[in-house]
């Protein structure tokens, strides 16, 4: 086979590849697909993308048929990358945590917070700790005051459950970034990978999102017998669906309304969309506002993510 007929196969061989995990528009007739705009979704990359890739079909998928239009599925490589392309436009709807949510938002006035999980009125993060570092479960707050000189990691450094909220309350302990080994923090990138790290002992100890660690005690994933958790935080607003301030002039007036009631009236008793639910860790969706993310932002002003 010619160099050039080798690339042909391999250009074709991802196409088909990825065809199917990120256009879900089969179910729209092929006229209508021809005349109507992609409904562009995506999500901070906080877990693998195996995980992120199924999920993120699957509610395309749904959106596609609940609204009648083509929806894509747009993976975007970290945090930043998903901030800026809401920004810019390229993407119409963007699963966001806590602190990008509001970098989103005020990056693009008008933007729309259309949903939040019955989860993430009050949610948690957790810190852990390996085993082997001696760590034990403290009983309070102060008890952070523990970690300094500890080899420890953060998440991702845009993550409000894994490094935003965390150093907050690390901060009020006393505990300043420069005071863990080394003189400075690690960042894993992701909530799965924190976990990773910690439990291999190449961090003794880390702060991870509630929901992910339970997820990885139920698969096994995070073995009890080389890692704990050493405390919980208490409850702060946290992830959000935002939707570009055009939705209505782009899909037709009255759609951002139809697409928050889409989310909203998720149920487990239709099994589409409680194989969805189970996938975000929740029962259900509610409305949010962009207010209730006030502590966020003002958080993320102190600790200077936001500017």
């Amino acid at each position: 086979m010619s160099t050039r007929e080798r690339l042909a196969a391999g250009v074709l061989g991802l196409t088909l590849a990825l065809a199917p995990a990120v256009v879900c528009q089969s179910l729209i007739p092929v006229s209508a697909q021809a005349t109507r705009p992609v409904l562009r979704i995506s999500a901070i990359p906080d877990q693998n993308p195996e995980k992120l890739n199924r999920l993120y079909g699957q509610v395309a998928q749904l959106l596609s048929k609940q609204l009648g239009v083509p929806v894509r599925y747009v993976p975007v490589i970290d945090y930043t990358a998903a901030v800026s392309a809401f920004r810019t436009g390229n993407l119409d709807l963007v699963w966001f945590g806590g602190l990008t949510g509001v970098q989103a938002r005020l990056q693009k006035p008008g933007a729309q917070v259309i949903a939040q999980r019955d989860i993430d009125a009050s949610f948690h993060t957790v810190f852990i700790a390996n085993k082997a570092s001696g760590l034990q479960p403290i009983a309070s707050q102060k008890g952070l005051s523990e970690l300094k000189g500890k080899r420890f990691t953060f998440g991702s450094e845009s993550s409000t459950s894994g490094r935003l909220m965390p150093q907050f309350f690390l901060q009020q302990a006393g505990v300043k970034p420069s005071d863990f080994a080394g003189g400075a923090p690690g960042f894993s990138g992701s909530h799965d990978a924190t976990i990773a790290l910690v439990q291999s002992g190449a961090y003794q100890a880390g702060a991870v999102n509630e929901q992910v660690w339970k997820a990885n005690l139920r698969s096994g994933k995070a073995n009890r017998n080389k890692v704990l958790a050493i405390w919980r935080t208490p409850g702060y607003p946290d992830y959000h669906w935002i939707g570009q301030p055009n939705l209505d002039e782009r899909f037709g007036k009255g759609f951002t309304a139809k697409l928050r009631g889409a989310i909203i009236s998720w149920r487990p008793s239709n099994p589409e969309q409680k194989a969805i639910l189970q996938l975000f860790g929740a029962q259900q969706f509610t409305a949010a506002k962009a207010s209730d993310y006030a502590p966020i932002e003002r958080v993320g002003r102190q600790i200077g993510k936001i500017r």
